[in-house]
């Protein structure tokens, strides 16, 4: 079996199973498969695939077949310069969530930054590879996500909604899908990430009002949350100042808790 012969029947697969990018999940599968690089695929389909290679690259395509997310199967995702461990205890970093890392890098040296609910640490991570001058801490309301999150070398995380303590800014992505949405995402989502990462209740903003009635006047909250929710969350803050994504959608909003 070749490169090529490998690429071509994962593809006609994961296409059947109806996956969204069949082409790029094989590439990606096949490529860590064998120790090359995407682009070492591409120069050379010849490139022999070993009986050992070839079990492995079927248990991932059987994987990924059952709709488990690429980066579950492999371990680990990407998010801005970092590689991180991720599994099911934790949701898979998204692009979005790059947003909340993007506000907390305006702030001044030396700023005092918490992140809840970390997950796998991905924002509190790219600030401090980022800004290492800001002091930067997480937590996570489970202890398996904080597990993960320590896994990946962010020492400074602990099992709480949101620490007693003297923050600059507190950024967070917390659940906010509503109730009514949840059959209705994608089977890599519903069926493999963790649901109380996702559901907010039944607007979506449980999560984000709890947090809210437990920060102190004054202290600056950095949101993540759906563009639908835009409004409602402006209504929960004091100067609310709202940040769109790369799709131009509204996407964080920051503010103060009203008193």
């Amino acid at each position: 079996m070749t490169a090529a012969d490998a690429l071509s029947a994962a593809v006609d697969a994961l296409t059947a199973a109806g996956c969204e990018t069949p082409r790029l999940d094989a590439e990606l599968l096949i490529a860590d498969a064998l120790g090359v690089s995407r682009a070492d695929l591409a120069m050379d389909p010849e490139l022999p695939v070993s009986g050992r290679a070839a079990r492995l690259i079927g248990e991932r395509v059987r994987r990924r077949v059952a709709r488990e997310p690429v980066a579950y199967i492999l371990g680990v995702k990407g998010f801005r310069r970092l590689m991180l461990r991720v599994d099911g205890r934790v949701l898979i970093p998204r692009p979005e969530t790059e947003l909340l890392v993007e506000v907390a890098l305006e702030l001044p040296a030396g700023s005092r930054v918490h992140d809840v609910g970390t997950g796998s640490g991905a924002v509190a991570l790219a600030l401090i590879d980022e800004r290492p001058d800001l002091v930067v801490t997480a937590s996570d309301a489970s202890a398996s996500a904080v597990e993960v999150a320590r896994a990946n070398g962010l020492d400074a995380v602990v099992h709480r909604s949101l620490p007693a303590g003297e923050y600059d800014m507190v950024v967070a992505n917390l659940p906010y899908v509503r109730e009514d949405e949840w059959e209705g995402l994608a089977p890599e989502i519903r069926l493999w990430e963790p649901r109380e990462a996702l559901v907010g209740g039944v607007d979506g903003l449980d999560a984000i009002r709890s947090l809210i009635a437990q920060a102190p006047v004054g202290l600056r909250l950095a949101l993540e949350h759906a563009p639908a929710q835009t409004e409602a969350i402006r209504e929960l803050l004091r100067s609310p100042r709202v940040h769109s994504d790369l799709a131009g959608l509204p996407r964080v909003t920051v503010g103060d808790p009203r008193v």
